[in-house]
């Protein structure tokens, strides 16, 4: 469908892909894999056609339609959320703003027997079919289920799209995508504005979604229930597995076992042949065979041996300092905004060393109430900290409430105090900052650097409670692990929201769903909770299938009434120009009638012909009945 043949891309004396060919087949699930900065978004941009390759090309069919979702884009306002979502059914709006022209023209025109009345008439068969197939009939069913699967709920469909933050708005690009039903979808990060609910229904739709898909994520498992194929881009080469995720992992360190023993191997063999050259250089009857020696390793093509991007995060939480056995106490605690109610009466209890989530839709309170436990808004009810609480809080734009205009060593120096003054360095030595990087200003950090800048605060005090509101937003799946591992042997309490069941998986033992207004304790993890919302999801679509069947049954229904009465119609336009044709024949012949009555000569050789008068009788009776059919046919048809 799409062929990469020899693609390279070179600039600023760099080069990113060397003379590398590939191909998208049809229904292909492609993850593209690979360290930052090593190309994976430049080459979704080259298959989107938004840039061209250096050398080499892109072939893809002209009738090949492409849908590409980057990690940022330019967002329309000016339209409702179902509107702006209404825009990925243009062809459709084109084909049914045609129909509205030519049913006019069917009610407004006489010439019922012309070639152009005939013409549209098969305008009218044909796009209606073509209707049918792109789905038409069912476009506001399509949308709101592509909006609600997303997150949406049926009240924001009329909102201004403006009203929405860019992680919603990015929803609305991804619903248009996903409803243009494109032959090849490219995404760039689709999960990182979405909750693990939306993240569930995405993988789901795509079980079923006909084209073909290149997708880039850091959402382990996403990868491995979406994709079925990996493309690693390294060293300016690719490695093409036929496998997801996990299981490419388990191959690529096979892989690289395979180039080092070659590597060896290649090299005992040099090291053979070096001696043997050494040997034999000087003596004069083996000198040529020296030369064949040193020709032949100059022939010989050395095996490479991949470079592992070997740099990682690598630290450990301090030991938290003691506090008392109760951490939080929440006692009918509600927030409300304006007139938004966001949920009210939550009671829970967290005690010391527990690890707990905060579960459920964006929207519904979880960041609401980290910043009630901080303290950072005002709130119903109460939520208390217990005795000797430290409180860590990491927010969930932490990133980008850092000081742009401070370097790396500057955020972390001001904020330390005491001896851990003197290991600052260190410190940022363990989130990847060293040498120059220290020096660097916030503002030209990359989303990741500012991540792992924002978590090295958390290293500052012995906090006893750790609030991390999306943690791992922006880190690669390498630094997700290893945060993973630390806050697994971190012996203080932690709350947390997070949307990577990967990264949640084994984290907590219970859980809180803000849904609805109300906050629900669930014991257990996130794979049973998971599994519960896959099973209420089920069961609401069940009755969604049903409320659709009994409207599709509505709909078909009127249909049937309206293709009735426009068959009935037609037909008594039929019947009417028959009595038209009559009614011009009657009168055609009457009038020969009068004609011969009118002229002397002629009615005197009539006027004792009974058959004539019967006949001119007869005919003006039947030209009454018809004109008194007529008049009963136009008034039916209205």
């Amino acid at each position: 469908m799409i062929s990469v043949n020899g693609a390279t891309v070179a600039f600023g004396g760099f080069t990113l892909f060397d003379n590398i060919s590939f191909l998208i087949n049809p229904k292909d699930r492609i993850g593209l894999a690979g360290r930052n900065g090593a190309g994976k978004s430049t080459m979704l941009k080259l298959l989107a056609g938004q840039q061209n390759p250096t050398k080499g090309e892109i072939a893809i069919p002209r009738e090949c339609k492409i849908g590409y979702l980057p990690q940022d884009m330019t967002h329309q306002h000016g339209r409702t959320v179902f509107a702006e979502t209404e825009t990925a059914y243009q062809e459709v709006q084109m084909m049914q703003k045609r129909l509205d022209e030519i049913n006019h023209q069917l009610e407004t025109r006489t010439d019922y027997e012309s070639d152009e009345y005939m013409k549209l008439i098969e305008d009218l068969t044909d796009i209606n079919h073509r209707l049918d197939i792109v789905g038409a009939g069912n476009v506001e069913e399509e949308i709101e289920k592509i909006l609600k699967g997303l997150g949406f709920d049926r009240k924001d469909l009329q909102r201004q799209t403006s009203e929405f933050s860019g992680g919603w708005r990015m929803r609305i690009e991804l619903a248009k995508l996903l409803l243009q039903k494109p032959d090849v979808l490219l995404l760039d990060e689709p999960t990182n504005h979405l909750d693990i609910e939306a993240i569930q229904w995405l993988e789901e739709f795509m079980e079923t979604f006909p084209g073909a898909v290149v997708l880039i994520s850091h959402d382990k498992t996403f990868l491995d229930n979406v994709t079925n194929r990996t493309i690693e881009i390294v060293n300016q080469k690719i490695y093409d597995y036929k496998t997801n995720y996990s299981r490419y992992l388990v191959l690529r360190k096979e892989r690289k076992e395979q180039q080092e023993n070659a590597a060896k191997n290649q090299q005992k063999i040099i090291d053979q042949t070096e001696v043997l050259i050494d040997k034999y250089r000087a003596k004069a009857n083996k000198a040529s065979f020296a030369q064949s020696l040193i020709k032949k390793l100059d022939r010989m093509e050395r095996v490479e041996v991949d470079e592992d991007d070997t740099a990682a995060m690598y630290f450990r939480f301090p030991p938290p300092a003691h506090s008392g056995k109760i951490v939080i106490t929440a006692e009918h605690a509600g927030k409300e905004y304006g007139e938004k109610r966001i949920f009210s009466d939550a009671n829970f209890i967290i005690t010391k060393g527990e690890r707990i989530g905060f579960v459920g839709r964006n929207g519904e309170g979880k960041s609401t109430m980290m910043k009630m436990i901080a303290k950072k808004v005002q709130h119903e009810g109460t939520v208390q900290l217990g005795h000797s609480v430290m409180m860590g809080y990491f927010e969930q734009d932490q990133e980008e409430k850092l000081d742009g205009d401070k370097t790396v060593f500057q955020t972390i120096d001001d904020l330390a105090v005491g001896d851990i003054r003197k290991r600052v360095r260190n410190l940022l030595g363990a989130f990847l900052f060293s040498g120059e990087d220290i020096d660097k200003k916030v503002k030209v950090l990359s989303g990741g650097e500012r991540g792992r800048l924002a978590l090295c605060k958390l290293l500052l005090e012995p906090y006893n409670l750790l609030l991390l509101d999306e943690p791992t937003n922006h880190l690669d799946i390498r630094s997700k692990e290893i945060l993973k591992q630390a806050l697994l042997d971190y012996e203080g309490t932690i709350v947390m929201v997070s949307h990577d069941r990967d990264f949640m998986k084994g984290m907590c033992t219970r859980l809180f769903e803000f849904r609805d207004g109300h906050v629900k304790e669930h014991l257990g993890g996130i794979e049973e909770f998971m599994e519960l919302r896959k099973v209420e999801r089920l069961n609401e679509l069940d009755l969604d299938k049903k409320v659709a069947a009994v409207k599709k049954e509505a709909v078909v229904e009127k249909k049937q009434v309206v293709d009735s009465n426009e068959q009935e119609q037609k037909q008594i336009r039929s019947q009417i120009k028959k009595v038209e044709s009559e009614i011009e024949r009657l009168e055609a012949e009457i009038k020969k009638c009068d004609d011969k009555l009118s002229n002397t000569e002629t009615y005197n050789q009539l006027v004792n012909d009974k058959t004539f008068f019967d006949n001119y009788n007869k005919l003006k009776t039947s030209l009454e009945a018809e004109m008194q059919k007529w008049e009963e046919l136009s008034a039916k048809l209205g």
